[in-house]
């Protein structure tokens, strides 16, 4: 298969997602746009779509921001949806694709940097693809805000601080607003470029050292067999049409 990641900023790494690429050999390619690259013209030699998260916010400006255009990225996600591929989004991605779909991005009640549990809903509970996850599970935090929701979506799981930390929006597309693939080294550079000094004045946000003393693994686990799931649906999906 055909793995393309949209990714943001160089902190805020694929991890664990492009692990599992690598896992299973299959073809990634890239659009850095903090380098300067290009968005994709087509989407018809990919088979997922995975945007990456960032500090921006889906209403930032290209005057703003000069390498992240907002609607472009929107443009592509709406694309490679309707072209039936598998489409993840985690964190900003996950608002992206919400905003792609006509729902607007929230603020989440709370900012959340750290590994704490999500709890899953009773759709998440029942869901094939989630099954594996457990009723509760410790997954990494980085945000401010939450995708909107579409009156077809589902909430899979939530957390004490932010009520949609994955969404369902069909049976292949997803928004992940925590960061299921976050590594020690993925963690090392989101500290590098985030102000965290005032990390006491929050609830649900870690010192540095905290952060760093994770485990990250057991996570990172239950993400790629998601993953091998996803992957099996899309294969018979495609294979059968």
């Amino acid at each position: 298969m055909h793995i393309h990641f949209i990714i943001h900023e160089h902190f805020e790494a694929p991890g664990a997602y492009e692990t599992w690429a690598k896992m299973n050999k299959h073809k990634i390619t890239y659009s850095h746009v903090y380098n300067g690259d290009r968005l994709l013209q087509s989407v018809n030699d990919i088979d997922f779509l995975i945007v990456m998260g960032g500090p921006q916010d889906p209403e930032i400006t290209i005057d703003e921001c000069p390498h992240f255009d907002s609607k472009g990225e929107q443009n592509i996600i709406t694309q490679a949806i309707d072209a039936g591929k598998v489409v993840i989004g985690i964190c900003l991605g996950s608002q992206l694709i919400g905003e792609a779909l006509g729902a607007q991005y929230e603020r989440s009640p709370e900012r959340e940097i750290g590994k704490f549990p999500i709890s899953l809903t009773k759709a998440g509970s029942s869901h094939f693809l989630f099954s594996h996850f457990g009723e509760v599970l410790e997954v990494g935090h980085w945000h401010n805000d939450m995708p909107g929701l579409t009156p077809d979506s589902e909430v899979i799981a939530y957390s004490e601080g932010c009520p949609r930390q994955i969404v369902a929006y069909s049976a292949l597309v997803f928004g992940f607003q925590c960061h299921m693939e976050l590594t020690k080294d993925v963690v090392a550079l989101l500290i590098d470029n985030d102000d965290l000094s005032n990390a006491s004045n929050y609830h649900f946000v870690e010192e540095p050292e905290v952060l760093l003393s994770h485990d990250y693994d057991e996570m990172n686990k239950k993400l790629h067999v998601f993953l091998d799931k996803l992957a099996n649906v899309y294969q018979s999906k495609t294979n059968y049409l």
